[in-house]
Protein backbone atom coordinates (compact mmCIF):
# COMPACT_ATOMS: atom_id res chain seq x y z
CA UNK A 1 0.00 0.00 0.00
CA UNK A 2 1.52 3.04 -1.19
CA UNK A 3 2.58 6.03 1.53
CA UNK A 4 0.37 8.98 2.05
CA UNK A 5 2.41 11.94 2.61
CA UNK A 6 1.08 14.64 4.47
CA UNK A 7 2.37 18.39 4.27
CA UNK A 8 1.57 19.90 7.86
CA UNK A 9 1.47 23.52 7.40
CA UNK A 10 0.52 26.29 10.82
CA UNK A 11 -2.70 27.73 10.12
CA UNK A 12 -2.79 30.84 8.27
CA UNK A 13 -5.72 32.20 11.01
CA UNK A 14 -3.23 31.69 13.46
CA UNK A 15 0.37 33.69 11.88
CA UNK A 16 -2.60 36.46 11.11
CA UNK A 17 -3.43 36.72 14.76
CA UNK A 18 0.04 36.56 15.85
CA UNK A 19 1.38 39.30 13.47
CA UNK A 20 -1.75 41.50 14.64
CA UNK A 21 -0.69 41.19 18.40
CA UNK A 22 2.60 42.06 17.80
CA UNK A 23 2.02 45.39 15.96
CA UNK A 24 -0.64 46.53 18.66
CA UNK A 25 2.37 45.71 21.47
CA UNK A 26 4.28 47.64 18.86
CA UNK A 27 1.86 50.73 18.90
CA UNK A 28 1.54 50.36 22.54
CA UNK A 29 4.92 50.92 22.94
CA UNK A 30 5.29 53.47 20.50
CA UNK A 31 2.35 55.39 22.00
CA UNK A 32 4.05 54.95 25.94
CA UNK A 33 7.82 56.36 24.48
CA UNK A 34 6.24 59.33 22.95
CA UNK A 35 4.11 59.84 26.22
CA UNK A 36 6.97 59.69 27.82
CA UNK A 37 9.28 62.31 26.35
CA UNK A 38 6.26 64.69 25.98
CA UNK A 39 6.00 64.29 30.04
CA UNK A 40 10.06 65.24 29.95
CA UNK A 41 10.16 68.00 27.83
CA UNK A 42 6.93 69.78 29.79
CA UNK A 43 9.14 69.06 32.66
CA UNK A 44 12.19 70.67 31.59
CA UNK A 45 10.25 73.51 30.29
CA UNK A 46 8.74 74.21 33.60
CA UNK A 47 12.13 73.81 35.41
CA UNK A 48 13.80 76.19 33.32
CA UNK A 49 11.28 78.64 33.52
CA UNK A 50 11.06 78.74 37.40
CA UNK A 51 14.89 78.86 37.34
CA UNK A 52 14.45 82.28 35.73
CA UNK A 53 11.95 83.65 37.97
CA UNK A 54 13.00 86.16 40.56
CA UNK A 55 12.53 84.41 44.59
CA UNK A 56 10.06 86.54 45.91
CA UNK A 57 10.67 85.20 49.34
CA UNK A 58 11.80 88.36 50.46
CA UNK A 59 9.13 90.43 49.37
CA UNK A 60 7.24 87.78 51.31
CA UNK A 61 8.35 88.35 54.26
CA UNK A 62 8.26 92.14 54.48
CA UNK A 63 4.63 92.26 53.71
CA UNK A 64 4.26 89.99 57.02
CA UNK A 65 6.13 92.92 58.64
CA UNK A 66 9.34 90.77 58.80
CA UNK A 67 12.56 91.09 57.82
CA UNK A 68 13.81 88.36 55.66
CA UNK A 69 17.75 86.39 55.68
CA UNK A 70 19.43 87.72 53.34
CA UNK A 71 20.34 85.74 50.04
CA UNK A 72 23.67 84.84 48.59
CA UNK A 73 25.66 87.48 47.03
CA UNK A 74 29.72 86.87 46.09
CA UNK A 75 30.96 89.13 42.92
CA UNK A 76 33.94 90.83 42.10
CA UNK A 77 34.50 94.15 43.27
CA UNK A 78 34.17 97.35 40.53
CA UNK A 79 34.97 100.35 42.34
CA UNK A 80 36.56 100.09 46.00
CA UNK A 81 35.37 103.49 46.27
CA UNK A 82 36.92 105.60 49.43
CA UNK A 83 35.20 104.09 52.51
CA UNK A 84 36.70 107.00 55.03
CA UNK A 85 38.04 105.72 58.34
CA UNK A 86 35.23 103.49 60.33
CA UNK A 87 34.40 101.37 57.41
CA UNK A 88 38.33 100.88 56.08
CA UNK A 89 38.54 99.31 59.55
CA UNK A 90 35.84 97.32 59.05
CA UNK A 91 36.37 95.90 55.77
CA UNK A 92 40.03 95.42 55.26
CA UNK A 93 39.78 91.95 55.60
CA UNK A 94 36.26 91.72 53.47
CA UNK A 95 37.87 93.33 50.67
CA UNK A 96 41.21 91.55 50.92
CA UNK A 97 40.65 89.15 48.10
CA UNK A 98 39.00 91.75 45.83
CA UNK A 99 35.24 90.00 46.28
CA UNK A 100 32.15 90.87 48.52
CA UNK A 101 30.42 88.53 50.02
CA UNK A 102 27.53 89.44 51.83
CA UNK A 103 28.04 87.14 54.72
CA UNK A 104 31.21 89.19 55.35
CA UNK A 105 29.30 92.34 56.16
CA UNK A 106 27.28 90.68 59.45
CA UNK A 107 28.09 94.06 61.72
CA UNK A 108 27.11 96.80 59.34
CA UNK A 109 24.17 97.87 58.17
CA UNK A 110 23.89 97.66 54.01
CA UNK A 111 22.28 99.83 51.31
CA UNK A 112 22.29 97.54 48.50
CA UNK A 113 21.03 99.41 44.63
CA UNK A 114 20.94 97.21 41.84
CA UNK A 115 21.53 99.58 38.51
CA UNK A 116 22.96 99.77 35.15
CA UNK A 117 24.77 102.39 32.82
CA UNK A 118 21.92 102.23 30.21
CA UNK A 119 19.15 102.39 32.99
CA UNK A 120 18.24 106.15 32.84
CA UNK A 121 16.20 105.90 35.88
CA UNK A 122 19.48 104.93 37.54
CA UNK A 123 20.72 108.29 36.23
CA UNK A 124 17.88 110.19 38.22
CA UNK A 125 18.36 108.31 41.47
CA UNK A 126 22.71 108.45 41.72
CA UNK A 127 22.86 112.07 42.84
CA UNK A 128 20.47 111.04 45.74
CA UNK A 129 22.58 107.64 46.43
CA UNK A 130 25.73 109.66 46.32
CA UNK A 131 24.54 112.01 48.65
CA UNK A 132 23.01 109.83 51.45
CA UNK A 133 26.56 107.88 50.93
CA UNK A 134 28.84 110.68 51.92
CA UNK A 135 26.40 111.40 55.04
CA UNK A 136 25.75 107.63 56.44
CA UNK A 137 29.48 106.57 55.85
CA UNK A 138 31.11 107.89 59.06
CA UNK A 139 28.28 106.57 60.73
CA UNK A 140 28.91 103.00 59.97
CA UNK A 141 26.42 102.12 57.11
CA UNK A 142 27.88 100.77 54.08
CA UNK A 143 26.40 101.71 50.21
CA UNK A 144 26.89 99.12 47.80
CA UNK A 145 26.08 99.40 44.04
CA UNK A 146 25.43 96.27 42.36
CA UNK A 147 26.21 96.83 38.06
CA UNK A 148 24.71 93.97 36.09
CA UNK A 149 24.02 93.50 32.54
CA UNK A 150 26.44 96.02 31.80
CA UNK A 151 29.89 96.70 30.09
CA UNK A 152 32.69 97.12 32.48
CA UNK A 153 34.30 100.18 30.53
CA UNK A 154 30.44 101.82 30.51
CA UNK A 155 29.79 101.05 34.41
CA UNK A 156 33.17 102.67 35.58
CA UNK A 157 32.20 105.83 33.15
CA UNK A 158 28.97 106.05 34.68
CA UNK A 159 31.00 105.85 37.97
CA UNK A 160 32.83 108.56 37.06
CA UNK A 161 30.27 110.59 35.33
CA UNK A 162 28.38 111.05 39.53
CA UNK A 163 31.20 111.15 41.34
CA UNK A 164 30.06 107.36 42.82
CA UNK A 165 32.79 106.88 46.12
CA UNK A 166 31.19 103.84 47.36
CA UNK A 167 31.93 100.43 46.53
CA UNK A 168 30.61 99.22 43.62
CA UNK A 169 30.58 95.34 42.50
CA UNK A 170 29.27 93.90 39.11
CA UNK A 171 27.58 90.72 38.24
CA UNK A 172 27.35 90.57 34.21
CA UNK A 173 24.07 88.52 34.36
CA UNK A 174 21.54 88.71 36.49
CA UNK A 175 21.59 85.37 38.53
CA UNK A 176 21.98 87.78 42.08
CA UNK A 177 19.05 89.61 40.98
CA UNK A 178 17.09 86.82 40.97
CA UNK A 179 18.30 85.37 43.75
CA UNK A 180 17.27 88.88 45.34
CA UNK A 181 13.83 89.03 44.11
CA UNK A 182 14.42 92.15 41.78
CA UNK A 183 12.59 92.29 38.46
CA UNK A 184 13.95 95.16 37.35
CA UNK A 185 16.49 98.52 38.03
CA UNK A 186 17.08 100.00 39.74
CA UNK A 187 16.05 98.42 43.09
CA UNK A 188 17.06 99.21 46.22
CA UNK A 189 17.52 96.94 49.79
CA UNK A 190 18.30 97.67 53.39
CA UNK A 191 20.04 94.89 55.30
CA UNK A 192 20.27 95.41 59.24
CA UNK A 193 23.40 94.68 61.26
CA UNK A 194 22.10 90.79 61.51
CA UNK A 195 22.37 90.62 57.74
CA UNK A 196 18.18 90.41 57.52
CA UNK A 197 16.79 92.40 54.43
CA UNK A 198 14.11 94.87 55.83
CA UNK A 199 13.48 97.18 53.15
CA UNK A 200 12.85 97.23 49.62
CA UNK A 201 12.17 99.91 46.95
CA UNK A 202 11.24 98.83 43.63
CA UNK A 203 12.10 102.18 41.03
CA UNK A 204 14.00 105.13 41.78
CA UNK A 205 14.17 105.94 45.82
CA UNK A 206 13.09 108.94 46.66
CA UNK A 207 14.73 110.87 49.71
CA UNK A 208 11.75 109.62 52.24
CA UNK A 209 12.29 106.60 51.53
CA UNK A 210 15.88 106.51 51.71
CA UNK A 211 14.96 108.14 55.11
CA UNK A 212 13.01 105.56 56.15
CA UNK A 213 15.26 102.50 54.63
CA UNK A 214 18.32 103.62 56.31
CA UNK A 215 16.49 103.82 59.94
CA UNK A 216 15.43 100.46 59.31
CA UNK A 217 18.19 99.31 58.33
CA UNK A 218 20.17 100.45 61.23
CA UNK A 219 17.50 99.57 64.15
CA UNK A 220 17.11 96.24 62.48
CA UNK A 221 12.82 96.95 62.21
CA UNK A 222 10.89 95.52 59.06
CA UNK A 223 10.49 98.40 56.43
CA UNK A 224 8.42 96.09 54.20
CA UNK A 225 8.18 96.62 50.72
CA UNK A 226 7.96 100.38 48.60
CA UNK A 227 7.35 101.12 45.05
CA UNK A 228 9.25 104.08 43.94
CA UNK A 229 9.54 105.54 41.15
CA UNK A 230 10.43 104.97 37.39
CA UNK A 231 12.30 101.58 36.26
CA UNK A 232 13.86 100.10 33.38
CA UNK A 233 13.48 96.52 32.62
CA UNK A 234 16.22 94.09 32.41
CA UNK A 235 17.54 92.99 29.62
Amino acid sequence: MAEIQTNHRPPVASKSKSSGTSRRWRGQALRGTAVLLLGLFLALLAWGLLAKAPDDRIDQALARGKPSPSPELRLPVLERGKLGPRLSRSLALALADGRVDIQELRGIPVVLNYWASWCVPCREEAPLLERSWREQRDRGVLFLGLNMQDITGDARAFLREFDVSYVNVRDPTDRTARRWGATGIPETFFISARGQVVGHVIGVVSPEQMRQGLLAARTGRALGLRRGGAQGATR
